[in-house]
């Protein structure tokens, strides 16, 4: 969350934001990378680090926090976390006053020709010379080259990837599964027929927290992963539709909105206004049988669990061809920058490496769910459980795709599922020529 927390209004609010980030990088680019330093010495002072809020990463990170005030007694940590929807305004405002050391950007990669004025926020804030350059830190050698690969602004490093999720997965009850006589579908007609199994013995196929519009999302990216299952399938699409090759009415492209709308018609009364915090619990009681969901939320399910409990993970199956199902897609998590303006660059430093020790690092993988950016670094039972679906590694469309700030809100993601029901009330179809009539108004 991604991303869990990439989607809704966090996505959408770039068109608002990336005025905003507009003046932040002029602001910053100005101040000077010194201000309040200790000059490189033994870290102290007050470290300002701010994060995107999930109970479950908000844990990893204190405890390494707690490692590190023991490590270094004269710093301390000031750790806020912010909510998903507000933390882009709450980033902008402290980065323009100045009072951040370390804090949590998304969307760091460059930005293909075809959409040069499409950069991320934290994209531009690296490029104006906002963020600090940490290509020649020696912690950075602990992670792994192609990740680092995929986050590299002009072929330099501005952040360290914390982790990475996968998120275009199916989390089912094992129990109810046995109990029904059902094996993990691998086509979609395997998947409609799971699903049709379970209504006709009173079970509610899936649970989803649509309140805050981005778990809604989820299906979307999960169809999208299998009928364009490959990197390149992504961006070939991606570029097509910037350049109006493709349409968002074409066939393929509704077909996505039509398995999204198929897995909320199918889930929970209310699932439009439920919360997405509310899920795990539903799930572990039994209240539906499963959830699109990501792995960032393996270890809040095992909070939540009963001892007798007993789930697992398998790719959403949107296609017709099994092979097109076989992996999950991902993204590289929570990536943490340093900006020019700190006035605590010693400390967020040492707190980077400190991270990046294995022995620390592990105990923040335990706690988050996040798989290592890490070479050799153990997995935990979960990630083995899954290992199959994981061994290469394909990024989410959200991952690809790049919004234009010019196109309407229905051409944001683009596949425009808030406008779906029980979200909205348009059907996939009706979505589908909003978004495209969105995007042409773009030009």
């Amino acid at each position: 969350m991604a991303t869990k927390r990439l989607l809704g209004t966090t996505l959408g609010r770039r068109i608002i934001a990336g005025f905003v980030a507009a003046a932040t990088i002029g602001g910053l680019a100005a101040c000077s990378s010194g201000s309040g330093d200790t000059g490189g010495g033994e870290p102290s002072g007050k470290l300002q680090i701010l994060v995107s809020s999930s109970d479950a990463t908000d844990a990893g990170f204190r405890a390494v926090n707690d490692a590190f005030e023991k490590r270094y007694p004269k710093v301390d940590v000031v750790f806020s976390t912010v909510s998903n929807d507000n933390y882009p305004a709450t980033k902008s405002s402290r980065l323009t006053a100045g009072n951040l050391d370390l804090f949590v950007v998304k969307g760091l990669m460059e930005t293909p020709s075809y959409a040069k004025d499409a950069a991320t926020d934290d994209a531009r804030l690296a490029k104006a010379g906002a963020l600090v350059d940490l290509t020649d830190e020696p912690f950075l050698k602990k992670y792994t080259p192609s990740l680092l690969d995929s986050q590299a602004i002009g072929g330099k490093q501005y952040a360290v990837p914390t982790g990475v999720s996968y998120y275009t997965g199916v989390f089912y009850n094992k129990k109810i599964f046995a109990d029904n006589g059902l094996k993990i579908p691998t086509t979609w007609g395997e998947f409609t027929a799971v699903v049709d199994a379970l209504k006709a013995k009173g079970v509610t196929p899936f649970g989803m927290g649509g309140k805050d519009s981005w778990p809604a999302g989820l299906p979307m990216l999960a169809s999208a992963a299998s009928l364009y299952p490959t990197v390149a399938d992504k961006q070939k699409l991606a570029k097509e539709l910037w350049t109006n090759k493709a349409k968002l009415t074409d066939p393929t492209e509704v077909k996505v909105l039509q398995q999204t709308e198929y897995v909320l018609q199918n889930s929970q009364q209310g699932a439009a206004g439920a919360d997405y915090a509310s899920i795990p619990a539903g799930f572990a009681a039994g209240d539906f049988a499963m959830t699109v969901d990501g792995t960032w939320d393996q270890p809040t399910l095992d909070a939540a669990v009963a001892q007798s409990f007993d789930y697992g993970y398998f790719p959403f199956p949107g296609s017709d061809d099994a092979a097109d199902n076989a992996l999950l897609n991902g993204k590289t998590e929570l990536q943490l920058a340093v900006p020019t303006s700190a006035k605590n660059k010693t400390a967020a430093l040492a707190w980077l490496k400190f991270f990046s020790d294995t022995k620390n690092y592990e105990v923040f993988l335990q706690k988050s769910g996040f798989s290592s950016a890490q070479p050799g670094v153990s997995a935990s039972e979960f990630l083995q459980s899954i290992g199959d679906y994981t061994k290469s590694y394909e990024p989410a469309w959200d991952q690809v795709w790049f919004a234009n700030n010019k196109a309407g809100q229905d051409a944001v993601f683009p596949f425009n599922y808030p406008a779906l029901n029980p979200l909205g009330s348009a059907t996939p179809e009706q979505a589908a020529e909003a978004a495209q009539k969105a995007w042409s108004a773009a030009g």
